[in-house]
């Protein structure tokens, strides 16, 4: 009963035209605030997207590493039993070492990574050759596979390989105070391709064979970096973590890939909580007028909130009027909001109608994902700011004194 009074009183005409323009005021301001913020929320979405994606193709579901220091030691026997957990699908043996790479008077610092021939099962680099072909080679005769940035920084055509590039690694053994030079391995190895996915990596990571890398720093048959594996579509991350720590012991740290990455992911997170907050400042600006609006009104149906108490009407029943009136308001604006909302994203998916600039991204457009989570956010958004701000006209319009008499 109270939304249908308040439905009325919505349409009807006021003596005042100012109350009906302040009305729609703030029925605009919560259409924009609302098409903002799930806009906004769903851009954010779709960079998450794009940048997880990125990062998956570097990272592996499970990562098992030493948990102190740099080396882990994995039997045979140990292999089976991370082989045999239920949900790992495969697993790739890597090692990785900070490394000089050389060529000629060009030079770059670079993460020097030596994989397995299982390493394209498990991860998606070799989805991102954009030069040459994905090729490590073997002991006697390894390859470079460079990131984007490597390639530039050592002046090279990866895909070319013209002359071998020189790269020096430091010995496990230590430093020789006596020799220096004797705490250092340096090889030649040529490239065989260039890998583009994100400038942490790009400008980072060289990849090459295991066993060359291994021989370089002197680990033992059955010494590595790390273990990186795979899932089945199905497996629970968190749940094969857990096994596999009852598997291996104290000695070995196990990560899922949000725990590989979880300073970037917690950032990520942050930014779009902060947006949120800061947009949700348009709905308050709409709250205000909203206020003035149900004022307004109030002081415009004076004479009705008298009738309707001499029929018996309650306090409690005319407040609820108006807690109605700024809610249908909020609920016109936000439902317009996200129908707006809707359209435009469907628009930018199939058009593209906001490019990103400067052409250094993988895209060329913002990207945009819809979420049902991000409507109902910022429809209960709408709704709280909309009670409370009908709060205190309707508050006011059931403690007014009421009378039929007009002087």
């Amino acid at each position: 009963m109270n939304f249908l009074f308040a439905w009325r009183y919505f349409k009807a005409k006021k003596t005042t035209n100012a109350i009906n323009i302040i009305a729609w005021i703030s029925i605009l301001a919560i259409i924009i605030g609302t098409a903002s913020l799930i806009l906004v929320l769903s851009v954010f979405n779709g960079f998450e997207d794009l940048v997880k994606s990125l990062y998956s193709s570097f990272y592996p579901d499970i990562r098992v590493s030493p948990a102190t220091g740099k080396q882990i030691t994995l039997s045979q026997e140990q292999l089976n039993k991370i082989r045999s957990v239920k949900g790992v699908m495969n697993i790739s043996l890597v090692a990785e070492e900070k490394a000089l790479l050389q060529n000629g008077e060009f030079q770059s610092i670079i993460y020097l990574k030596g994989v397995d021939d299982q390493y394209t099962k498990v991860t998606g680099v070799s989805k991102h050759i954009v030069k040459g072909n994905f090729r490590t080679g073997d002991a006697d005769f390894p390859l470079l596979v460079l990131g984007a940035g490597i390639e530039n920084a050592v002046a090279v055509q990866s895909d070319r390989s013209l002359a071998p590039l020189v790269v020096y690694l430091p010995k496990k053994s230590g430093v020789d105070l006596s020799n220096p030079l004797n705490s250092i391995s340096a090889d030649t190895i040529n490239t065989s391709g260039t890998f583009l996915i994100q400038q942490d990596f790009d400008n980072k990571y060289a990849i090459t064979n295991l066993e060359f890398l291994k021989r370089m720093l002197g680990l033992g048959a059955d010494q590595y970096g790390a273990a990186e594996l795979i899932l089945n579509q199905d497996a629970d991350p968190d749940e094969v973590k857990e096994n596999l720590a009852m598997v291996l012991g104290n000695h070995y740290l196990v990560q899922t890939r949000y725990e590989q990455n979880q300073s970037l992911y917690s950032v990520m997170r942050a930014e779009k909580w902060v947006i949120y907050a800061i947009l949700s400042l348009i709905l308050v600006v709409a709250a205000f007028n909203m206020i003035g609006a149900l004022t307004m009104l109030v002081l415009e149906k004076q004479q009705d909130i008298s009738v309707l108490h001499a029929l018996g009407g309650s306090r409690s029943f005319i407040q609820k009027i108006f807690l109605s009136e700024g809610v249908l308001l909020a609920v016109i604006g936000g439902c317009s909001g996200m129908l707006v909302a809707v359209i435009l994203a469907v628009l930018q998916v199939n058009f593209k109608l906001i490019p990103l600039q400067g052409g250094t991204f993988l895209i060329d457009y913002f990207p945009v994902k819809l979420s049902l989570s991000d409507f109902l956010l910022v429809g209960i958004t709408v709704l709280v700011i909309a009670v409370l701000a009908s709060w205190l006209p309707a508050r006011k319009a059931a403690r007014q004194e009421f009378s039929l008499r007009s002087e």
